[in-house]
């Protein structure tokens, strides 16, 4: 069944647009700044969302957070472990903080509970969306090959039809952005750029 994108039934949920990531001294901004990608992802963001919220889209952003001991996180591997390892998205600490381009937007919605990849986990995410009549969910944020996939591929399994900004969204490099958006995202969801979200064929004929 085709659905019809418009403004009302369709939402942005944001992934870690945090600190630690964003910022320059931010405990895992290497993992995603190589060749300028953050600076890249969030100018994109950022444009998107200025067009979005004069529209009164919904916006949704989905923080990481964790205690000062990791309390959350049994037995980590991974990038866990190197969240952990780095003392990462520490609820309360400045790196954790939601960086100030999103924060200083009022009508943004801030969901917590998110100790893992899939930002419907732990915060109500799913029920927050349905209730509101959303059928289209749109991801921008990092990591795309680990956050951005987890929450992409859990969308669509919750039934929204799901679709990945590519250059609202950044991997740790640009390689691995290239496989995600050309062979992986694309398996389970619409990969588009974001000014083709305000096109005719999305929501462009919704916001004359």
């Amino acid at each position: 069944m085709s659905i019809e994108f418009s403004p009302t039934n369709t939402a942005i949920v944001l992934i870690g647009f945090q600190n630690d990531y964003f910022r320059a001294e931010g405990a895992l901004n290497s993992l995603v700044d190589s060749t300028g990608n953050a600076q890249r992802v969030m100018k994109n963001t950022i444009d998107l969302l200025d067009r979005a919220l004069v529209h009164k889209m919904l916006v949704v952003n989905t923080p990481i957070l964790f205690s000062n001991n990791y309390d959350e996180l049994v037995n980590p591997c991974g990038v866990m472990q190197l969240i952990k390892d780095k003392g990462a998205f520490k609820r309360n600490s400045p790196g954790g903080q939601v960086c100030r381009e999103i924060g200083a937007r009022r009508e943004i919605v801030h969901l917590e509970g998110k100790t893992g990849f899939n930002a419907f986990v732990g915060t109500g995410l799913n029920n927050y969306l349905s209730e509101r009549g959303i059928y289209n969910v749109v991801l921008c944020g990092v990591v795309t090959s680990i956050c951005v996939d987890s929450t992409g591929r859990a969308a669509t399994e919750k039934g929204f039809n799901t679709t990945i900004l590519e250059n609202c969204t950044g991997a740790r490099s640009a390689e691995e952005q290239s496989f995600y958006m050309e062979e992986i995202c694309p398996l389970y969801s619409t990969v588009c750029d974001s000014s083709d979200l305000f096109s005719e064929k999305y929501i462009g004929s919704k916001v004359a």
